[in-house]
């Protein structure tokens, strides 16, 4: 069985959000329209605690994008983002939630940070999601959603682990911290065996 993750489609990571993705937004109307060619969709969603170790306000002096380790770990700073209980971390308003079967959190560990909607960056604790898909049957997984060359990389990777893998270019955007990010996670994930698909494809074959 095939399954849809969309990842991290929060508002803080759309335009005007704390985190934003350039051209974020634009991912939400393809999500919606691929919902419908999914027998199983998922969502991940980054859930922090206001001291986790990622935000650079928790490190005096530090600055947002400056990189540390954290926990024997490298990591880059963000702004403060996703945390829990507050809107920037909801979902985004005009993602339809219908045909989502679960939303699964992630980055809930204030000491470690968590890329991947599977695991945490060190593969120290699993978020239980692709436990849940293998109890559900599915084998085939199509990642898509923000940011490409972070937390979309990241989960379309691990998801490697277990499950032939997809990842939907068009319904995805990324950060582009350094020019030509995003075109280095899309070989990375390709080098892995990531399949790299359109929307268009997945929807004609409906």
């Amino acid at each position: 069985m095939k399954a849809l993750i969309l990842v991290d489609i929060q508002n803080d990571f759309l335009p005007g959000g704390a985190l934003a993705v350039p051209e974020g937004d634009e991912v939400i109307p393809v999500a919606n329209r691929l919902q419908a060619a999914f027998p199983l969709v998922v969502a991940t969603q980054d859930w922090h605690p206001a001291n986790h170790g990622s935000f650079a306000v928790n490190h005096p002096g530090k600055k947002v994008f400056e990189k540390i380790e954290l926990n024997g770990l490298p990591q880059t700073l963000g702004p403060v983002h996703c945390v829990q209980g507050t809107a920037g971390a909801e979902l985004a308003a005009e993602l339809q939630r219908g045909q989502v079967a679960k939303i699964f959190p992630k980055g809930t560990d204030a000491g470690i940070d968590s890329y991947s909607g599977l695991f945490d960056n060190g593969h120290r604790r699993s978020t239980e999601l692709g436990e849940w898909l293998k109890a559900h049957g599915v084998t085939e997984v199509f990642v898509c959603g923000l940011a490409t060359d972070y937390c979309v990389k990241f989960t379309a990777l691990d998801a490697q682990l277990g499950f032939k893998t997809y990842f939907i270019e068009d319904a995805s955007r990324g950060v582009n911290l350094e020019p030509n990010d995003v075109k280095h996670a899309i070989t990375e994930m390709g080098r892995a065996g990531i399949i790299t698909v359109q929307s268009a494809g997945l929807l004609n074959s409906k």
